[in-house]
């Protein structure tokens, strides 16, 4: 039986969501099955308002809505998460979105984030799989201090992986490859490396995930966020 405070709660996030927005959500590949429809923005006031809260993030997981999934990544608290309890969401896993609010929003702060980014990449399940490269492009955005040797590493796993032809897998290592090649030049020149070996391969996810990231990697904007990490250390 869910108890009040979670009855409240998924009360107010019904009372958010909206059928247009389930079906914008759904235009963009995000499973509607469960979801009520309700915005980022407002599901990070919502947030909020409840602050971090361990017991009703995990009570939120459980009710399987999507939206209140989603608010679960936003109010959790770091120190508390496991590695039991990441495996045990991340098998809930259903939808892109899910899979990406949860290493961002929380996964990516965790002290297990490069444990799971290697140990996920291995999975044959598409969304499980999707989380280790999604955990690794998150982790060159926000882990500023880190060497490049852990990312440096990143990329035999993105090499081995860069033909799995599966829409969100694909995706998700032309996110992990771009996202390293933006941390600093060196690591730049690297992914551009990878990238022209891909380019050879024999295959069409290959070569589409080293023609992107070549785009990418190669443009001003990359160029700008480069100069601009530098400034900051």
């Amino acid at each position: 039986m869910i108890d009040e405070n979670i009855q409240s709660v998924l009360g107010e996030l019904k009372e958010l969501g909206s059928s247009e927005r389930r079906e914008h959500m759904a235009k963009y590949g995000i499973n509607v099955e469960n979801a009520y429809g309700v915005s980022i923005p407002d599901l990070r006031k919502l947030a909020k308002t409840i602050g971090r809260d361990h017991k009703t993030a995990l009570k939120l997981w459980e009710t399987g809505v999507h939206d209140a999934r989603l608010l679960a990544s936003m109010i959790e608290e770091v120190d508390k998460v496991t590695r039991s309890q990441m495996d045990a969401w991340a098998k809930d896993f259903n939808s892109w979105d899910i899979c990406d609010q949860c290493c961002n929003n929380l996964f990516v702060f965790t002290v297990y984030s490069d444990i799971k980014a290697n140990f996920w990449s291995k999975s044959n399940v598409e969304f499980v799989k999707r989380a280790g490269f999604v955990l690794m492009a998150v982790q060159a955005v926000h882990h500023r201090t880190e060497n490049n040797d852990k990312f440096i590493a990143y990329f035999d796993i993105i090499k081995r992986n860069a033909e799995d032809d599966r829409n969100f897998v694909k995706k998700a290592v032309n996110w992990a490859l771009r996202q390293i090649g933006k941390r600093n030049w060196e690591l730049n020149e690297l992914a551009l490396e990878v990238c022209e070996e891909l380019k050879k391969r024999d295959s069409n996810t290959a070569k589409w995930i080293a023609a992107d990231a070549i785009r990418d990697l190669t443009s001003n904007t990359a160029e700008r966020r480069i100069r601009a990490s530098l400034k900051k250390k």
